[in-house]
Order: C-alpha cells, then sequence, then structure tokens
C-alpha cells in the first residue's frame, strides 16, 4: 500500500474501488458523514443527482454507492463508499471524497485518514490527515482522468462552512433554513414488523399489505456490516439489524472457482443457499431476511479473499426503464402490474425470481415467483403483477427493461 503525503497523486486500476474514510470513535469524537460528489470538467456536479451520500446511497448511474458505517481495519470506525471507475459516465472528470463532521470540527477527530482498496481488501492507497482544526468539512482526495487512466490525489482541504458549504461550491443547490426552523424530529424506531390487528373474532392469521411491508423494509436503516474473510467461513453479523426486515448481502471475489453464501440456522449449519456464482471476478447481490430471534449468520465458501457487505434494502437498485448488470444481482421493481423484458449474454443459466413478503402475519418468508429460467443466450418477456424484489442468477452481462 502506497502511503501518500498532501498533495501527491497515484495511477490507480480502472475497476470497483472500496473507499472508506475512518477515524478513532471514543468519549467527545464526533461522528463523520462521507459523501462522493461528481464533477464535470468545469468542476461542478451536472445536477443535484451527482451528490451520494446517506440520504442519497446510490447516483443513478450505478457507478458510486455510499455503503454506510462499519468497522475499518484496527478496530476503527469507518464510512464506506464503492466506487466503479469503468462504469462512470464519461461527462464525470472527477470523482471527490469528502466527509462532514456531525456536532464538531474535524479537529477533534483522532487517527484520521482515508484508505483506498480493491474488492478483495487488497490496499492501494492511505493519505493520513493530521493537520484538521475548526474544519467542519473536508475533502479526503479525488479519483480524476489522466490520459485515459484514473488517478487518486491526496487533497486535505477544510472547510469551515458543513457539507452545505462543501456542496454549494460544487454547484449543489443547497436550501437556507428559516432561523425559526423547528428542531429536527428525533430518529424514528427501529422497524418491527406490523403488529396483528385486534379482532373480536380472532381468525389464525392477520392479512398484510405486502406493498406497505415492502416500503416499511425501504426505511429501514442501520450501519452497513463490512466483513473481509478468505475461504469458508460463518460470518455472524452484529445485532443491530432490524429482526424480521430483508437486507441486502453483497459478496465481492476474484480468482476463485467458486463463490456461494448461504444462511445458517441457529446452530450454525448451512440452511439455505442465497447466491452461487463461477466467475473469475464476483460482484454479486442477493436478499436474506434477518431472524427475529438471533444474528442473521451467513456461510461464505470461497477459495480466495472476499469482502462480505450486508446493507440496508434502500441500497437496491431501483428498476424505472432499463439496468444493466453482470452476475448476480438484487433489483427493485416499484411500479404495478406489467411486463419486464430480460436479454442474457451468458452461456450457463439466467434465472430471474421475484420476491414478495407473504400477506399472511404466520409466514415469514418471501413469495417467489419464478420469472425466467432458461440457459445461454436469450430474450425473453415475463408478466409481473406487482411491485417486488427481482433476484437475478446469471453467469454473464444482462439487461432488464420494463415494458417489451
Amino acid at each position: 500500500m502506497t502511503q501518500m503525503a498532501k498533495g501527491g497523486n497515484l495511477l490507480v486500476p480502472v475497476e470497483a474501488l472500496q473507499v472508506a474514510v475512518t477515524w478513532q470513535q471514543g468519549p467527545g469524537v464526533p461522528d463523520v458523514d462521507v459523501s462522493a460528489l461528481l464533477l464535470d470538467a468545469s468542476g461542478r456536479v451536472r445536477s443535484d443527482a451527482d451528490l451520494v451520500f446517506y440520504n442519497q446511497p446510490a447516483h443513478p448511474s450505478g457507478s458510486v454507492r455510499h455503503l454506510g458505517k462499519g468497522q475499518g481495519t484496527g478496530g476503527a470506525s469507518a464510512d464506506w463508499l464503492w466506487l466503479d471507475l469503468a462504469a462512470v459516465e464519461p461527462a464525470v472528470d472527477r470523482v471527490v471524497v469528502a466527509a462532514s463532521a456531525d456536532a464538531g470540527t474535524f479537529g477533534q477527530i483522532p487517527v484520521l485518514d482515508v484508505r483506498v482498496a480493491l474488492p478483495a481488501g487488497q490496499p492501494v492507497a492511505s493519505f493520513s490527515i493530521d493537520d484538521a482544526g475548526s474544519e467542519t468539512a473536508f475533502v479526503f482526495g479525488e479519483f480524476y482522468r489522466r490520459n485515459g487512466t484514473w488517478k487518486f490525489r491526496a487533497v486535505g482541504q477544510g472547510y469551515d462552512s458543513g457539507l452545505a458549504g462543501l456542496a454549494t461550491d460544487f454547484g449543489i443547490t443547497v436550501e437556507d433554513e428559516p432561523a425559526d426552523r423547528a428542531p429536527a424530529p428525533p430518529p424514528p424506531p427501529p422497524w418491527h414488523p406490523p403488529a396483528p390487528r385486534a379482532d373480536p373474532d380472532p381468525a389464525p392469521f392477520t392479512v398484510l399489505d405486502p406493498d406497505q411491508q415492502l416500503a416499511a423494509e425501504l426505511k429501514a436503516a442501520f450501519p452497513a456490516f463490512v466483513h473481509q474473510g478468505s475461504g469458508k467461513q460463518r460470518v455472524t453479523c452484529p445485532p443491530n439489524l432490524p429482526p424480521g426486515v430483508r437486507v441486502v448481502v453483497e459478496i465481492e471475489c476474484r480468482d476463485s472457482i467458486s463463490v456461494s453464501v448461504d444462511t445458517c440456522d441457529a446452530y450454525g449449519r448451512s440452511d439455505q443457499n442465497l447466491l452461487a456464482a463461477y466467475e473469475d471476478e464476483v460482484h454479486g447481490r442477493t436478499v436474506a431476511m434477518v431472524p427475529e430471534d438471533r444474528p442473521l449468520s451467513l456461510l461464505v465458501r470461497a477459495d480466495t479473499p472476499w469482502t462480505l457487505r450486508v446493507l440496508p434494502l434502500s441500497h437496491t437498485r431501483r428498476l424505472h426503464h432499463s439496468l444493466n448488470g453482470r452476475g448476480p444481482d438484487l433489483l427493485l421493481y416499484e411500479g404495478g402490474a406489467g411486463v419486464l423484458s430480460f436479454v442474457h449474454q451468458g452461456e450457463s443459466n439466467f434465472a430471474v425470481w421475484q420476491h414478495i413478503r407473504s400477506p399472511y402475519s404466520d409466514v415469514r418468508e418471501d413469495e417467489e415467483h419464478l420469472l425466467v429460467n432458461e440457459v445461454g443466450h436469450l430474450d425473453v418477456l415475463a408478466p409481473v403483477e406487482r411491485p417486488g424484489l427481482l433476484r437475478i442468477e446469471a453467469d454473464g452481462a444482462w439487461r432488464v427493461g420494463v415494458g417489451g
């Protein structure tokens, strides 16, 4: 790993990278919220959609995502970004990595740095901030194009005007807050499945609205859980994941013969297969449900190092018109009854299931509707009746569209 000095630059691989701003948490230490800004050649965003942060966790292009908070190396706190340089739109000249300090300044935050790594965790670069003072926002570094390649520059520039001032400098529209604005409401309580309605003549179960359950799950928030490992390993997620809620499970691995992720039962035994992939480079997503009575436990099998992430369901890519992808993935279809189109360029099996929450309160598993299950190249249509998650299994490139 290259330890960079302020102002230094470094050639980086044009591929998926994970970026973490890390710091040492403790009494009186402000929290850190990381963001990314996608800038054009003029040094400004093209629209407010070019700001990626905790309230807008994915860029429309899919090239930049905010993964949320987790654990960094050595027990440090970390806030994570995922960046696919190969997928960054040609009109984007720079991707800036910035952060704001919550109710404090960066001078109060010890052991502050930014780290760039490959998906499997191999370090690429690190830049430590040791001269912070009264700043409430900071630009840590930036990825920029140079002669057909990408470089990372260690910037280390602070702002006393917070994230709003930093964002304004890059062209983000920030609305002024009135002086007499009421205090912000407290954060919502942890999400729990809707309780059955009281009924003088109780039925054996209560009928719930799957669309309302999906909307509630999309509001459920928790820090991203990130774990790096190698080979076969059972991973127990932290207990702060909301019980009874579906979550995104993401796995990254390369140069492995096969990669799979299973859920584990209460005894640690493999229970249900969530994902299986056989490509040299895997960046796959699937869905799992957090048990009601215990932490979510996952079994990962691979031959090489891997990175596992568990994210809120809101991190799922939305299918509005069409989306391209490769390998296993999870999409969110929010439309009504209609037709979806599927194109697959791989040689092996291509399968798509739509996951819909069961309407019955005593059934915790999803209803799974198999939409496509074919081998090799294909171009087919399939009907859908309502909103739901689309779980894709594939070995190559694919495209999903709304309408015929």
